[in-house]
């Protein structure tokens, strides 16, 4: 079941064309990957789910009931542009924006007190933002938008800032929140977190949809046919009218081969001519990274 549906989503801006009939779907209890270059329409798509501008066409659905103004109250959004008052202090901010989404003074108390020591800043609670680093700030805003527990949470490039602790530290709170019920889009340059964060991927590229799916089932069908091979000791094997030898080196006494089909040949036929070099020790098909795919998929669309 979807939590929200964005269907034949159109925007234009003047002469240039922001999203053309863009459709995504996005599952309940999912972390959902909104991908594409720099322009390709995702800040666009975001802005509209916020209701930050609006469509020029299509519908969008939360719940399976069309969007209302009144939505917002139930979708946690942390920009890429960070929005924190510099000279205002931690702790009056946070509880400001908490009592903005709806909570009391108390239940927001009682939340932020929790969240602070989770993430062991409660020291900065007197502090004015302007003092705080880009990283301590990019905590407190993660904090304020997943204070009210939304249904809905779009985090657009929610690692800027951190160093590589802190990136860790908010990815597996992102995946807490998906056990807790969350329905999370996240946008993000970084294909190793959408590898392991993502469920689901939905790829714009120049205003339009180019791929979208799981990403266990995109990275199976972009395999294109490349497979690795570890044979014992050192062994090396040569291509031939069947398949190509990509690469290959010696490690810890074994043989690591990448070899990529040419023709129709099957992997038992494979199997029975490189077995006649070596003891194998594993023969598995290859699985292209997200970021192999992504510069794949953009660049046959150029």
């Amino acid at each position: 079941m979807s939590l929200f549906e964005a269907k034949n989503v159109t925007k234009q801006y003047g002469n240039n064309l922001a999203l053309d009939n863009v459709s995504i779907s996005v599952p309940e209890q999912c972390i959902f990957g909104l991908l594409g270059p720099n322009g390709a329409g995702k800040t666009t798509l975001i802005r509209i789910i916020n209701q930050i501008t609006g469509p020029d066409s299509g519908e969008l659905f939360l719940n399976g009931k069309k969007l209302k103004p009144q939505d917002v109250q139930v979708i946690g959004y942390l920009p890429e542009e960070r929005g924190l008052y510099k000279k205002m202090k931690v702790g009056e901010q946070a509880l400001y924006f908490a009592q903005l989404k709806g909570l009391s003074k108390a239940e927001a108390m009682k939340r932020l007190k929790y969240w602070f020591n989770k993430l062991e800043i409660i020291d900065w609670w007197g502090k004015k933002v302007e003092e705080l680093s880009k990283g301590m700030q990019q905590k407190v805003q993660f904090v304020t938008t997943v204070l009210h527990e939304p249904k809905l949470l779009i985090f657009d490039e929610p690692f800027t800032g951190f160093d590589p602790v802190n990136t860790n530290i908010i990815k597996k709170e992102i995946l807490f929140l998906r056990e807790r019920g969350a329905t999370i889009i996240f946008s993000t340059h970084h294909m190793e977190s959408v590898e392991e964060l993502c469920d689901n991927i939905s790829l714009i590229n120049k205003a339009k949809t180019i791929l979208e799916g799981s990403v266990n089932n995109i990275r199976k069908e972009w395999a294109a046919n490349e497979y690795d091979l570890v044979f014992e000791g050192d062994v090396k094997i040569e291509g031939n009218d069947h398949y190509n030898i990509l690469n290959q080196h010696n490690n810890d006494n074994k043989s690591k081969i990448r070899l990529k089909t040419t023709s129709n040949i099957t992997t038992n036929d494979i199997l029975r001519t490189v077995s006649k070099s070596g003891n194998i020790i594993s023969f598995n098909p290859s699985m292209p990274s997200m970021n192999e795919i992504f510069i794949r998929v953009v660049e046959n669309r150029n």
